[in-house]
């Protein structure tokens, strides 16, 4: 436990520092890269309670991503213009009522996913989660309204009490509050009793069942759980580009979130943030070399997959064990 924690610990400091080295050379695009990774491996972290400890393979991540992201721009915009939304009120541009929105909204989406799609399990699942995110980018996508598929622009970043939130530092230190409090969270929800239960529900259900405790409703609340910390990534990642689209919304994210989180380690508490690290250094260095980077990246997941299960975090855990 010891040896994990400093491993934690020191995954947050190696992010801080990176974004603290742009701050004092002045390298702002650094602390735009640790702020993405802060906001990825927060996302990571989300699906990483549904994926890592509770066995749910779910592919539909992206739904919670980009709604999140959605509330944020359509409540931010409609803020700017002064327009209306219901009954006479015109949105917000502040971040803890947004946040306040992104909670509500992806927690009720996940309700309803989770509702229908976990009454089944195994490729049935995946492909349920899968076609939900689906039909809501293809949604996005015809929804003139706010920007179809061109997406839509927020112009500025939303407020925060005592903040210039256009600075990038005072941002990113909004988004590493946030990470921090969710891997907070994660472990101390896997460390309870219910946790014991999340991963009961992963190795052995039926004996699980037989215990008096019922699956569907652990796996329901880790999944509801899981979408509103996907939601609220999705939210500050509107607010770190300023910008949303239906992109955010498609399966290539819910792609890429399941990788980092498997090249970073699945079910690790840092390995989310860890792995997007990687990805996001691989997409810098690698694109910047070739524009077919992605293949090496799959050559690392491959690698992962074969040789090191444990991702990123668990070799190192390994390592300082042996």
């Amino acid at each position: 436990m010891l040896r994990s924690n400093l491993v934690n610990i020191a995954v947050i400091v190696l992010l801080v520092a990176y974004a603290v080295s742009g701050e004092m050379f002045d390298a702002p695009y650094n602390i735009t890269l640790a702020t993405k990774v802060a906001i990825l491996g927060m996302a990571g972290a989300g699906l990483n309670l549904a994926l890592g400890y509770c066995g749910l393979i779910s592919f539909g991540h992206a739904a919670f991503f980009g709604l999140g992201g959605y509330v944020a721009g359509i409540l931010a915009v409609h803020a700017f213009n002064h327009q209306p939304i219901f009954l006479g009120w015109s949105g917000t541009n502040q971040m803890i009522a947004i946040w306040v929105f992104a909670l509500l909204a992806t927690g009720l989406l996940a309700l309803l996913i989770g509702l229908l799609s976990l009454r089944t399990s195994g490729v049935y699942f995946i492909m349920i989660t899968l076609a939900f995110a689906q039909m809501l980018y293809y949604f996005a996508i015809s929804w003139p309204s706010y920007g179809g598929e061109d997406g839509l622009s927020t112009y500025l970043r939303n407020g925060f009490p005592g903040l210039n939130t256009m600075d990038g530092m005072s941002f990113f230190m909004v988004c590493l509050a946030w990470l921090v409090f969710v891997l907070w969270l994660s472990s101390r929800i896997i460390n309870s009793r219910f946790g014991l239960a999340m991963q009961a529900v992963r190795e052995n259900p039926v004996r699980l069942a037989g215990l008096g405790v019922s699956p569907f409703r652990v796996k329901l609340t880790v999944f509801v759980l899981s979408g509103m910390i996907t939601g609220i990534a999705g939210a500050l990642y509107t607010d770190l580009n300023r910008f949303v689209s239906p992109s955010v919304l498609s399966w290539h994210m819910s792609g890429e979130i399941m990788i980092l989180v498997i090249i970073g380690g699945v079910a690790t508490l840092s390995g989310p943030v860890a792995g997007a690290m990687l990805f996001i250094f691989l997409e810098q260095w690698l694109g910047g070399l070739t524009e077919f980077w992605q293949f090496w990246l799959g050559l690392m997941l491959l690698l992962v997959v074969l040789f090191a299960r444990g991702g990123i975090i668990g070799t190192l855990n390994r390592w300082r064990a042996s």
